[in-house]
């Protein structure tokens, strides 16, 4: 772990109990004079760099030492819109196009979107955080979310479409919005509203899963 999301992080004196004492001393058995990194969730630009002064059975009281802004993010920063599928799939690559470094996804209640699925932001925000102190991100990943691919066009104009194609996905193409169809691919009426747009494939003569296809675009613009 890199550090750890505290919203006491920032303060003179840091007290740690339940979980991440027992992470902390029980797990990684930090002892007394070992230095440990949190961040703020509120600040996480600012990294907070801790000393144990004391451990006791059921909680630890650490010294700050410094704090400095240190942020971690990738440089280019893609933009995922995603037509909505099961949440549970999003959850399961969430923390993978973290680590890659995906700036936002933009969830887009597509045509063929179940409509019962609905995002759970603040769970998902969980797991970001989680992911976070693992890979060292300090910039956390935005949402949006759309009811229709007609009102998400409006707002976003320079998009690229991964879909059925003749024209593969260059590497050397490093586009800031690209657009995922949900499992079924795009209707007939959102292949109009796409016409205009580039569209692009990947390599392979497999079909991919749509959570495939978010972790295919993530590597290939990003890694």
């Amino acid at each position: 772990m890199v550090f750890i999301f505290d919203e006491d992080a920032g303060k003179e004196k840091l007290r740690l109990k339940k979980e991440e004492f027992k992470y902390l001393i029980k797990v990684r058995r930090h002892q007394v004079g070992d230095e440990v990194a949190f961040r703020n969730p509120c600040e996480s630009h600012i990294l907070h760099t801790y000393k144990i002064e004391a451990i006791f059975p059921r909680e630890a009281h650490l010294q700050l030492l410094s704090s400095k802004e240190y942020v971690v993010q990738h440089t280019h920063l893609l933009t995922l819109a995603w037509c909505v599928i099961d949440p549970k799939s999003i959850e399961k690559v969430l923390p993978t196009l973290n680590e890659m470094g995906v700036a936002k996804i933009v969830f887009i209640y597509c045509d063929r979107s179940q409509k019962n699925f609905k995002i759970d932001q603040k769970r998902l925000h969980r797991l970001l955080e989680a992911s976070m102190q693992q890979c060292g991100r300090s910039v956390f990943m935005e949402f949006e979310s759309y009811p229709n691919l007609e009102s998400f066009l409006k707002d976003y104009k320079d998009v690229v479409v991964l879909d059925f194609t003749t024209t593969p996905l260059d590497t050397k193409e490093r586009p800031k919005t690209v657009l995922l169809g949900c499992e079924g691919g795009f209707s007939k009426e959102e292949k109009e509203l796409l016409a205009h747009y580039k569209v692009r494939r990947f390599n392979t003569p497999m079909i991919l899963r749509s959570e495939s296809a978010a972790v295919g675009v993530a590597a290939k613009i990003l890694l």
